[in-house]
């Protein structure tokens, strides 16, 4: 059996050589590589391919810290933005509550104020309107004099 395994994993091996060749042949002639190779920076990479590869791991590699990064500020500004409408939601109905309530305040002190103002006003219009004299009896007692005043009117007739 051991010596049946060596074919097949040779048979492997070159089916797995074949396949990652048209893989290969596949991505050198699709239009965008080609396009790049012919640009002056895929002519310098196709001339320096130590440097293509270095650059090649060197984005590899970066790829995730910088997503990391990328992401991390992505969200950070989302949780800001929802923080901050938040709080200036909260804060706007909180202002509006107290407006509110201040022009609920002020209409009763309003109307508390115009309702003493008509009561005092009424009060002062009563007491110090003038009225029309009248005769003072020199003894002292109206009530007396009303009913002499009566008793005389009788006699009189």
């Amino acid at each position: 059996m051991a010596k049946e395994e060596p074919p097949s994993t040779s048979k492997d091996l070159q089916e797995l050589q074949r396949k990652l060749s048209l893989l290969i042949e596949s991505v050198q002639n699709h239009s965008k590589v080609v396009a790049f190779l012919k640009s002056p920076v895929g002519q310098y990479l196709d001339r320096h391919p130590f440097l293509a590869l270095t650059s090649l791991v060197f984005v590899a590699m970066s790829v995730v810290p910088v997503g990391s990064f990328v992401l991390l500020v992505l969200l950070t500004t989302l949780g800001v933005i929802l923080l901050e409408g938040l709080v200036i939601s909260v804060g706007d109905l909180s202002l509006l509550c107290v407006l509110c309530g201040l022009g609920f305040v002020l209409l009763a002190v309003l109307g508390a104020i115009i309702v003493s103002y008509v009561v005092v006003s009424s009060l002062i219009n009563y007491w110090y309107s003038p009225r029309p004299l009248t005769q003072q009896n020199t003894g002292g007692d109206c009530q007396l004099a009303m009913k002499s005043a009566d008793f005389e009117g009788l006699y009189q007739e």
